[in-house]
C-alpha cells in the first residue's frame, strides 16, 4: 500500500507545485461541465420556443351553403391560427410559400383546397366525401423540426374535427330531441299501434281465411264477367228487338186511342144498357111483389121471369165483368189509380148481376113452395137491382166526364212509357261498344287483381313471421327499457349532449414524477456523458504510466496508484459538473444531494473502467473508450427509449455502463425508488469489479506481450 499511496502523493505534488500542469489538470476538471452545461441550456425547454418555427398557411377554401346559410370554414381555420402563437404562422399565397419551402424559409407548408367547405358540406349528401388540408414539409433542415410542425398540422385537423363534430352533433341531437318531444306528443298513438300489431298477429288466421276467400270471390267475379261478356252480343240483338218493339207498341196504342175514340160511344151505351136492365129487373121485380101483396095468383109469371130475365142478366154480368177486366188490364199497364174507383164498381156491378141471376133462380124455385119464401127473394131482388141500376146509372153519367179521360190519360202514359222504353232501349243500344270496352277492361283488372290477391296470400306467410319477429322484438325492447326511457333519453339537453360527444374523453394527466422543463430530464443523460468525455479527456492528456523508477514496484501497485490520480480528478469533474448543474444552470433535482453522490459514483465507475482500457491496451483501450462511447450514446436509452431503437441497440442495452448510470441519476432528478436505486448501483459495481479484475489480472501480461509493438509504434514519432 506505501508504493500505491507513493505514486498517488506524488503525482498530487507534481499538479500543486507545477503552475503548468495545475492550469492543464484545472482545465480537464472544468471542461467535462461545459459539455453537460452548453447541452442541457440548449435543451432547455425546446418545445416551448416553437414559435420560431416558421410554417406558411395558404387558404383557397372558396366556402359553400349548408341549409341556406353561407359556410367557410377556411376562414374559421385562419382565425383559430391567428389566435395560436405555438408556432410562428405565415399566411401567404401558394406560389410564394412553396417557394420559401424549398428555400427553407418556412419547415413546412399547408394548403387549404378550395373545396373544403363543399366536402364538409357532403356530409348532409348521400355520398360525403372527406375533406383534406394539404401538408408540406422541408425534412432536409432539421431532424426534429418536421415532427413540431406535423403536430401543429395535427392540432389544425384536430380543432376543425373537434369543431364540426360539435356542430354536425349538435344539429343530430337538436333533431334527437324535437323528436323526443314529437314521440311524447305521440305517445297515445305509439301505444295503440303496439297494441294492433299485437292484434293483427292474433287475428292472422282470420286474415289468411279471409284471404283465401278473397282470391276465390275474384276467380267467380272474373268467371262471371266472363258470361256477361259472353251474353252481351245476345244483349244488343235484344236491345235492337226491344227498341222495334217499342216502335210498333207506340204505333199500337196510337191505334188503340183510334179505336177507343170511336168506340166509346158505344162503351156509354153499354153501360146505360146495363143501367136500364138493372132497372127494369127493379121495376119488373116491383110489380111482382105488388101483385104478391095482392095475393093474386103469380104462378105463370115467375116461369116467364125465369126464362127471359135470368139469360139477360147473366150476359149483362159478362159484359160488366168483360169492360171491368179491360179496364183493369190498363190499370195494370200504367199504375196510377185513375180507373180504380171504376174497375171497383164495375166488378161489383158484375157481383150483383150474378147474384140477381141467382136470385131469379131461386125465386122461380121458392115460388112454386110458399109464397113467402118466394116473396123474401123477390124482394132481395128487388133491392139488388135497385143498387146496380143507381151505380150503373151514375157510372154512365160520369163516362164522359171521369172514365173515358182516365183510359185516355192511360193510354197516354203507356204511350209515353213505351216511347220512354225506346229511348232507353236505343241509348243502351248505343252504349254498348262502350260498355264491352268497360268490361274488357274489368276484366283485365280482374286478371290484375287475381294475380295481386294470390301474391297477397303467398306471402302472407312472410310478413305473418315478419310481424311475429316485430312483435317478439317489442317484447324484448320493453324488457330493457321502456319507450318513455326512449323519450326521456331523446329529451336530454342537446347542447350538453353535443359539447360532451365532441370531446367524450378528456386527458387528466397525473404526473407521477413531474420534472418541470426539457432541460432538467436530460439532466441525467448530458451528465453521464460528460462524466464518460472527462475520463476520456483525462486518459487523452494525461499518462496512465508510472515513468519514474521506483524500487520493486509492480504492475497492480502502479496500477492501483496511478488510478487514485485519475479517481480524484474525474471525482473532482464529476462535483464540478453536478453542482453547477444545480446552482448555475437550476436544473431540477428530487434530491440534490444524491444527485450529487450519484454522479461521484459514476465517475469512480467510468473512470476505472476507462482508465483500465488505456492501461491494459494502452492507445487501443483509448479506442475502446470511444467506441463504448458511440455504442452508449445509442443503445442506452439517454435521448429515445430504447424501445423504439434497432434491434442491436436492445439487445446490448442491459450490458452497457450508461443504462444503469442514466437511469440512477433520473432517480435523483424525478424522485427514487428503492429497488431501481438498488439495482442500478449493483450494475455499476459490477461493472467496477469486472475492471478491477481485467486491470489487475491483464495488466501485467498485455503490457509485456505489447511492449515491443507499442515501441514500434513510437518509433513512428506520431503516437506517444
Amino acid at each position: 500500500m506505501k508504493s500505491i499511496f507513493s505514486i498517488y502523493a506524488k503525482d498530487l505534488r507534481g499538479i500543486v507545485t507545477n503552475w503548468a500542469t495545475a492550469v492543464i489538470i484545472g482545465g480537464l476538471i472544468i471542461l467535462p461541465s461545459l459539455y453537460a452545461w452548453f447541452n442541457i441550456k440548449a435543451s432547455w425547454d425546446p418545445y416551448g420556443q416553437t414559435s420560431g418555427i416558421q410554417v406558411a398557411v395558404v387558404n383557397e377554401d372558396t366556402g359553400t351553403t349548408m341549409r341556406g346559410q353561407p359556410l367557410r370554414i377556411g376562414d374559421e381555420i385562419i382565425g383559430s391560427l391567428n389566435q395560436n402563437h405555438n408556432i410562428g404562422w405565415n399566411f401567404l399565397g401558394e406560389k410564394k410559400a412553396m417557394t420559401g419551402l424549398k428555400r427553407g424559409q418556412y419547415y413546412a407548408v399547408i394548403i387549404i383546397p378550395c373545396n373544403f367547405s363543399a366536402r364538409i358540406a357532403s356530409v348532409l349528401t348521400p355520398n360525403p366525401e372527406k375533406a383534406e388540408i394539404l401538408y408540406y414539409v422541408n425534412e432536409k433542415i432539421n431532424a426534429v423540426a418536421p415532427k413540431i410542425t406535423a403536430k401543429g398540422a395535427s392540432s389544425v385537423i384536430s380543432e376543425v374535427n373537434r369543431n364540426f363534430i360539435k356542430t354536425a352533433n349538435g344539429t343530430i341531437f337538436s333533431i334527437f330531441n324535437q323528436i323526443g318531444l314529437e314521440l311524447k306528443q305521440e305517445l297515445p298513438l305509439i301505444r295503440k299501434i303496439k297494441t294492433l300489431a299485437f292484434r293483427i298477429q292474433e287475428l292472422y288466421p282470420e286474415i289468411n281465411q279471409a284471404a283465401g276467400t278473397a282470391v276465390q270471390d275474384l276467380h267467380t267475379s272474373r268467371e262471371i264477367l266472363g258470361n256477361v261478356q259472353a251474353e252481351l252480343p245476345h244483349a244488343a240483338d235484344l236491345a235492337a228487338t226491344g227498341q222495334a218493339w217499342s216502335g210498333k207498341t207506340s204505333q199500337f196504342l196510337d191505334e188503340s186511342g183510334k179505336v177507343l175514340e170511336a168506340a166509346s160511344p158505344a162503351v156509354e151505351e153499354t153501360l146505360s144498357t146495363m143501367a136500364n136492365t138493372a132497372e127494369a129487373v127493379a121495376q119488373s121485380t116491383g110489380l111482382l111483389l105488388a101483385a104478391l101483396d095482392q095475393d093474386e095468383d103469380v104462378t105463370p109469371f115467375p116461369s116467364k121471369l125465369s126464362d127471359k130475365l135470368a139469360p139477360i142478366i147473366t150476359t149483362v154480368a159478362d159484359s160488366t165483368d168483360s169492360l171491368s177486366a179491360m179496364l183493369l188490364r190498363l190499370e195494370a199497364a200504367a199504375p196510377g189509380d185513375k180507373l180504380a174507383g171504376v174497375i171497383t164498381s164495375l166488378h161489383l156491378a158484375g157481383e150483383e148481376f150474378r147474384q140477381m141471376a141467382q136470385l131469379v133462380q131461386d125465386f122461380n124455385n121458392q115460388a112454386k113452395e110458399t109464397k113467402a119464401n118466394a116473396k123474401t127473394s123477390l124482394k132481395n131482388l128487388n133491392d139488388l137491382a135497385a143498387s146496380s141500376a143507381l151505380r150503373l146509372d151514375r157510372l154512365a153519367g160520369s163516362y164522359d166526364t171521369e172514365i173515358y179521360p182516365a183510359i185516355q190519360s192511360v193510354v197516354a202514359k203507356l204511350k209515353q212509357e213505351a216511347e220512354h222504353a225506346g229511348d232507353m232501349l236505343k241509348k243502351a243500344e248505343s252504349d254498348l261498344p262502350v260498355i264491352d270496352k268497360v268490361l274488357t277492361d274489368a276484366a283485365k283488372g280482374l286478371t290484375v287483381a287475381v294475380s295481386g290477391a294470390e301474391d297477397i296470400v303467398k306471402d302472407l306467410p312472410a310478413a305473418e313471421i315478419k310481424l311475429s319477429e316485430v312483435t317478439n322484438r317489442i317484447t324484448s325492447l320493453e324488457k330493457e327499457g321502456s319507450l318513455e326511457d326512449l323519450i326521456g333519453l331523446l329529451s336530454l339537453n342537446f347542447s350538453a349532449e353535443s359539447e360532451f360527444f365532441a370531446e367524450p374523453v378528456i386527458l387528466k394527466e397525473n404526473r407521477v414524477f413531474p420534472l418541470p422543463n426539457y432541460g432538467s430530464a436530460m439532466s441525467p443523460f448530458f451528465t453521464t456523458l460528460s462524466v464518460w468525455v472527462g475520463g476520456l479527456l483525462l486518459v487523452s492528456m494525461l499518462t496512465v504510466e508510472v515513468h519514474d523508477t521506483y524500487s520493486g514496484i509492480r504492475s497492480y501497485q502502479e496500477y492501483i496508484g496511478r488510478f487514485l490520480t485519475f479517481l480524484t480528478l474525474a471525482l473532482l469533474q464529476s462535483v464540478f459538473t453536478t453542482t453547477g448543474d444545480l446552482l448555475l444552470l437550476g436544473t431540477y433535482a428530487a434530491d440534490p444531494m444524491r444527485f450529487v453522490i450519484y454522479g461521484l459514483l459514476l465517475a469512480g465507475v467510468f473512470m476505472l473502467i476507462i482508465y483500465t482500457l488505456v492501461s491494459v491496451f494502452g492507445n487501443v483501450g483509448k479506442a475502446m473508450a470511444i467506441v463504448l462511447l458511440v455504442l452508449q450514446l445509442a443503445g442506452s436509452g439517454g435521448t429515445f427509449p430504447i424501445q423504439v431503437t434497432p434491434p442491436f441497440f436492445q439487445a446490448i442495452y442491459p450490458f452497457l455502463p450508461f443504462t444503469y448510470g442514466i437511469s440512477l441519476m433520473r432517480e435523483a432528478v424525478g424522485g427514487s425508488v428503492r429497488d431501481i436505486v438498488t439495482r442500478d448501483i449493483i450494475a455499476l459495481l459490477i461493472f467496477a469489479g469486472l475492471a478491477l479484475a481485467l486491470g489487475l489480472g491483464l495488466k501485467k501480461v498485455v503490457n509485456k506481450a505489447a511492449a515491443k509493438w507499442v515501441k514500434k509504434a513510437k518509433s513512428g514519432h506520431l503516437i506517444h
